[in-house]
């Protein structure tokens, strides 16, 4: 007795000769196209993989000016109340950009009250515009200089940067182009960096025909490394006396010393006094509130003032402006991270932020909330000194 087994799907193909000779010619007909797809799959991917080798490859600097060559115009922002270091951030992407002929617009936030802030962007002739909404910049392409995280204007939330370059913590970052360092003393640094990658020269040296950096750029991030650094004293890396060697046969020492010597306002030296005469001390450490204050920008001068005291290895300064507590705190001492030492002393109080490097940090908070505004019970000046003794001493 003969039969033909069936398989699961019905009959069994293997027993008609004719079925299978058209299914063998129709995949061999399909060969020739698999085979080619295969090919171009294989040949895009090394493709892909031989292009983000390249890019990963090339200096920073080369690949920020591709970024910026890709945009007609872009808007450099500093952080609010700009210091030294991010204006002159600022002016290196700005130089960086008309190399690839795109248009830059600097921009901040805030105001410009320190006396050596207003000196250095008078002296230098820095052309910057300051804004209080998103809707005020200048273009869509954003570059964020000296932070990684839009602040201090309405709607920084919505802004997404194309590009960063920082040297402070954080997580922010650019769609294109990141580039923080957390462990450089100040962004001028990897600014001069780049203009490096990018085969940049000074002007007083014979160039190649490239970027020729002015003296009033190579000026400024000298003067930006040394303000961030406290000239080159604290928190430097390598970076900042390699990146001051390069930039020193560029600099212009009237226009350095301008910059460095400004006037000094009656109430900033006032407010200096009191932290002088008034200052709690406790070990090595020292406090100090100077009440009510006009100038914020005084608040750090004053710390700086105090860490000369012989004795003293780290110090905060407050002062009160507009219901708002602002402090400042500096930090010679290896076992106080001035910036977590800070952020320890206020993190339960409603509606306060604070932060910053081992060597220096700073803080608001509200004075309302401070005093028992929303969910806390507040605490009084006395007590809140306290928190800071005990944040320096590790306690906290």
């Amino acid at each position: 007795m003969s039969y033909r087994r069936a398989s699961r799907g019905g009959a069994f193909l293997g027993a008609n000769p004719l079925v299978t000779e058209s299914l063998g010619d129709s995949v061999r007909s399909l060969e020739p196209l698999v085979l080619s797809l295969l090919v171009l799959v294989a040949v895009a991917l090394v493709l892909g993989g031989w292009w983000a080798v390249r890019w990963v490859r090339r200096p920073p600097g080369v690949r920020l000016q591709r970024v910026l060559a890709g945009e007609d115009e872009v808007t450099v922002l500093m952080h609010p109340n700009p210091d030294p270091d991010a204006m002159s951030c600022a002016m290196g992407v700005a130089a960086i950009a008309a190399s690839v002929d795109t248009d830059a617009t600097l921009q901040f936030s805030g105001e410009i009250r320190h006396q050596e802030n207003r000196a250095f962007r008078t002296v230098l002739d820095l052309d910057m515009e300051s804004i209080e909404a998103s809707s005020q910049l200048a273009s869509n392409p954003v570059v964020l200089v000296d932070h990684n995280t839009p602040r201090g204007f309405t709607g920084a939330q919505t802004v997404e940067p194309i590009a960063v370059v920082d040297h402070h913590p954080g997580n922010g970052a650019g769609k294109k182009f990141t580039d923080v360092r957390t462990d450089y003393g100040a962004a001028s640094t990897i600014i001069v960096e780049y203009l490096n990658d990018i085969g940049a020269t000074m002007a007083a040296e014979d160039g190649s025909g490239g970027l020729e950096v002015s003296p009033e750029l190579a000026t400024g991030l000298l003067y930006g490394i040394q303000s961030d650094t406290n000239h080159l004293t604290n928190g430097c890396s390598r970076a900042e006396f390699d990146a001051c060697a390069t930039l020193f046969p560029g600099i212009d020492e009237d226009l350095l010393d301008r910059i460095a010597n400004p006037q000094v306002s009656d109430d900033v030296l006032q407010i200096k006094a009191k932290a002088i005469t008034e200052k709690r001390i406790e070990g090595p450490f020292a406090v100090c509130g100077v009440g009510e204050i006009g100038n914020v920008d005084a608040i750090p001068q004053a710390a700086d003032e105090l860490m000369h005291l012989e004795g003293v290895t780290a110090v905060v300064v407050y002062g009160e402006h507009d219901g708002t507590l602002h402090l400042s705190g500096r930090s010679r001492d290896d076992r106080v991270h001035m910036g977590e030492t800070l952020r320890h002393a206020i993190s339960d109080i409603p509606m306060a932020s604070a932060g910053g490097h081992a060597r220096m940090g700073g803080g608001q908070l509200s004075v309302d909330h401070m005093e028992g505004i929303g969910p806390s019970d507040g605490i009084g000046r006395a007590e809140f000194e306290e928190r800071l003794f005990s944040a320096m001493a590790g306690e906290r």
